[in-house]
């Protein structure tokens, strides 16, 4: 906060890890600096609770602090307005109506954006307006995958905070069909421990018959309802109750899901949940386990099989993302099956399920360095020594995507390594090695795991070898077949890689081979052809020796 450029910074912790203390400590130093502070939340519950927490952990120093909902009188909302304008409020914690048009801050410091998942684009667009000179703290355990997506390409900082807070325990998350048999026993487990139930139920229209049903399957336990039609006070006083043990469960829609901290609730069901979104599922699951008790999440959906692919991957995620400090990973995931969005428009999802999430990157990438190239200028080139030009031909690579195409056996055979997601595991580890030592140290983990690397193993182990080699000739495609190696050059003709003198240096050598070797031109490419080449390792041969002596020569 105290930098030269205004924050804009993602903190990303995991339910009930700490970011509202993080919060509040912003939140009092912006106050401590004379400067007013907004929090936006998505719901009236959350606010209030807020209010709650910032009025008793500011209680003693000098901190006006105030909360604006639709709950509020409407005298009481034009004096709290009117007194945000003349500065009188320090602290102002709000939902969407805080960036309505009659809002006037007198001199905002700071902008706190609590579980930003739940805002849509426009409110977002709206906070753009605020934002040019403020700084901003987002708080969130599942950001979207568009804010996700901004912060791993390093257009806003993130933060992320690991560690869970003491004697805090993993939540149990169990996926099952609506079973009464399941509900019953966990309800009354739950109370057994003087414990208290969650059901969630996004359907106002039925919530009701859910009552009725609690009520028929556990005739001893109190029930209640809340949901977001209900007047304000009528909200208070149910959750307040609630709170105070006076109801053993609560059945209530996802106005509960952000930020809650109830910590004697410590079971909940979620209702239809192939209806939610990942981020939501590991929200609700966050309204319990908040104590040193063990907490249960029961997920209640139909089979498996009737679902959507989407929706399977979703809860099988959930499921599988249970640990402690799992929401950046189930952020991930969401990332994965959505797709980033467009980053500079409005829209919140994008189409990246249609080429898979590394292509995607690849592409930004590609797209973002061309972006840099073009604003770099060309001029001063010809002012370099020729060693300088020499040393930086070697250096600077040419070749961003590089392809292999072959008839040889090339993979991890099926009885090699058996289970299909590890070996899909492996290949990404494996296409990610940039040097001799990882490879190496890939190879011994395989040994140690596996035992002796079979023949078409060891092949695809000398794939990554020869990409090494092939991207600093500036070979971009490779095809080995019938005992012959044909290599492509980079396909852009008017790449700075032809005037290179390690091109001149290639070619002298082809040249001085030529019973072996020859170059073709083809409309716009030039490729390479190698005969006698009946292995990958044959291949790594000839071109690691084309490299040294073309390296020799320039040296």
């Amino acid at each position: 906060m105290e930098g030269p450029h205004p924050m804009d910074r993602l903190v990303c912790g995991d339910v009930g890890f700490g970011k509202t203390e993080v919060a509040v400590r912003a939140a009092f130093k912006s106050a401590s600096d004379s400067k007013q502070t907004a929090i936006l939340v998505p719901t009236t519950i959350l606010a209030l609770q807020h209010y709650k927490t910032f009025s008793s952990r500011l209680k003693g120093f000098p901190c006006t602090i105030e909360y604006l909902t639709r709950h509020k009188k409407a005298s009481d909302q034009k004096r709290i307005i009117s007194q945000l304008a003349e500065g009188k409020i320090d602290i102002i914690i709000g939902t969407h109506k805080l960036v309505g048009r009659d809002i006037k801050f007198r001199d905002l410091g700071l902008l706190i954006i609590d579980e930003e998942q739940r805002f849509g684009v426009s409110v977002k667009e709206k906070l753009k307006k605020l934002k040019a000179s403020v700084d901003t703290l987002t708080l969130t355990a599942t950001p979207i995958p568009r804010t996700l997506q901004f912060s791993l390409m390093g257009a806003r900082d993130l933060s992320i905070i690991n560690t869970p807070p003491p004697n805090r325990m993993p939540i149990v998350t169990e996926l099952h069909g609506f079973n009464e048999e399941i509900i019953k026993e966990g309800i009354e487990y739950e109370v057994s421990r003087n414990g208290q139930v969650f059901i969630i139920h996004n359907r106002i229209e039925n919530i009701k018959e859910i009552q009725i049903k609690i009520n028929r399957i556990c005739p001893n336990v109190k029930t209640a309802i809340v949901h977001g039609r209900m007047e304000g006070k009528e909200i208070e006083n149910v959750m307040y109750n609630f709170i105070e043990g006076d109801y053993d469960v609560l059945i209530a829609t996802t106005i509960i899901e952000s930020g809650l901290d109830i910590p004697n609730a410590n079971t909940i069901f979620i209702n239809e949940a192939q209806h939610f979104g990942l981020s939501e599922l590991h929200q609700l699951r966050g309204r319990v386990g908040r104590s040193n008790k063990k907490a249960f999440c029961y997920l209640l959906a139909p089979p498996l099989s009737s679902l959507t692919h989407d929706a399977r991957r979703r809860l099988k995620a959930i499921e599988e993302f249970s640990e402690l400090g799992s929401g950046f990973n189930i952020a991930m995931q969401d990332l994965d099956i959505r797709g980033s969005g467009n980053l500079l428009g409005g829209e919140q999802s994008g189409f990246i399920a249609d080429v898979g999430f590394e292509t995607y990157q690849r592409i930004l990438n590609e797209a973002m360095a061309e972006l840099k190239g073009s604003e770099l200028s060309e001029q001063g080139l010809e002012e370099k020594s020729i060693a300088d030009q020499i040393r930086e031909d070697h250096v600077k690579s040419y070749v961003s995507d590089f392809q292999i195409d072959t008839d040889l056996e090339i993979m991890f055979p099926d009885e090699y390594i058996s289970n299909i997601s590890e070996r899909i595991r492996l290949y990404k580890e494996l296409n990610e090695i940039e040097n001799e030592a990882s490879l190496e140290s890939f190879e011994k983990k395989l040994v140690d795991r596996f035992g002796p690397v079979p023949p078409p193993a060891a092949a695809l182990l000398d794939i990554v070898r020869i990409k090494r080699t092939a991207v600093k000739l500036g070979i971009e495609k490779i095809m080995l077949k019938n005992n012959l190696l044909i290599a492509n050059f980079v396909s852009d003709p008017n790449s700075r890689f032809y005037r290179t003198t390690l091109f001149v240096s290639i070619m002298n050598y082809v040249n001085r081979h030529h019973r072996r070797m020859s170059v073709k031109q083809k409309e716009s490419k030039l490729s390479l052809t190698i005969s006698d080449i009946g292995s990958v390792r044959e291949s790594i041969l000839a071109l690691n020796e084309i490299l040294e002596v073309s390296q020799l020569k320039n040296a």
